[in-house]
């Protein structure tokens, strides 16, 4: 097995092992939280859900992207990842909606908080979401679903010490309102991923141009950098997902110019300054260009 293929297996283990701690964890989290009143523990474990479907989403991304394409799916399975991004953002951002009906509810009308629950089982989970961090800190850092999904659990490990604190609160004071507040405050946390996993996926479902990517510039650049190539037009740059961007375009030659060795120089720049490996180039000679006019 290459050094890739290693790096790849690796990073699937490390990701599924802490999907399933989180996933684990965040059952235990939703029962304590029932059974000690706690608001705070609920919407904790409302973030830890949005974690494990982060978690499930990366690491169905290195199992299915194995898939090879097929008569029916010309670019593979990439894609999928993508449709369930914008689905589990859907969905979380209905789960922030719950929560804030919550608080609400909690703020007018109070209910005993069983402080001394809540903590034990808030520091479990933030040991828990310590152990899962680190199993994912060991991947391979540059692949961007470990970054994606050690970032979520890095979240997690927000949520936990914010409950935590809600308990220690209510644990010495005895002021409840502490537990629904802090929970607003974590249900904030969860709108924001889940607003910027919506936004996100659904713009690559639209396929829009990626944000990185200026077209009139990098027309110009090309034009500018390659001398046989008089302009670039009818520019169309996508992403199958947010780190494979597709490209098309027209290039109209000079007079004179070797068809060949101007795509080829294309092609490098591409891939050189932009990362585009994948761009369907179509040349347009000199003559071909005045005939199309």
């Amino acid at each position: 097995m290459h050094d890739h293929d290693k790096g790849a297996a690796d990073n699937e283990r490390r990701v599924f092992l802490a999907m399933l701690l989180t996933g684990g964890f965040m059952v235990v989290e939703v029962a304590g939280g029932i059974a000690a009143g706690s608001l705070a523990l609920l919407a904790d474990a409302g973030h830890m859900l949005t974690d494990c479907a982060a978690l499930a989403l990366a690491w169905m991304a290195f199992r299915i992207g194995r898939r090879p394409q097929d008569a029916r799916r010309s670019y593979g399975y990439h894609r999928f990842q993508v449709l369930a991004a914008f689905v589990n953002g859907i969905a979380l951002i209905a789960i922030v909606g719950w929560i804030v009906i919550e608080v609400v509810r909690r703020l007018l009308a109070p209910v005993e908080v069983l402080g001394g629950l809540m903590l034990v089982i808030a520091v479990l989970g933030l040991l828990v979401n310590i152990a899962a961090f680190w199993t994912l800190h060991g991947g391979d850092r540059e692949n961007l679903n470990i970054q994606g999904a050690a970032l979520h659990v890095l979240g997690d490990l927000l949520g936990s010490i914010a409950a935590i604190v809600a308990a220690l609160v209510i644990f010495w004071t005895g002021w409840t309102p502490i537990d629904p507040l802090l929970s607003l405050l974590v249900a904030l946390l969860i709108l924001r991923s889940a607003w910027l996993l919506v936004r996100k996926s659904g713009h690559i479902l639209l396929e829009g141009t990626p944000d990185w990517l200026d077209v009139e510039q990098l027309s110009a650049e090309l034009a500018a950098a390659i001398p046989e190539v008089e302009n670039i037009h009818h520019v169309h740059c996508w992403m199958l997902t947010q780190e494979r961007p597709l490209l098309t375009m027209h290039a109209r030659l000079r007079a004179g110019a070797d068809q060949y060795e101007v795509l080829l120089a294309i092609r490098q720049l591409l891939k050189r300054d932009y990362g585009i490996g994948h761009a369907t180039i179509q040349i347009e000679p000199a003559r071909a260009a005045d005939d199309l006019r």
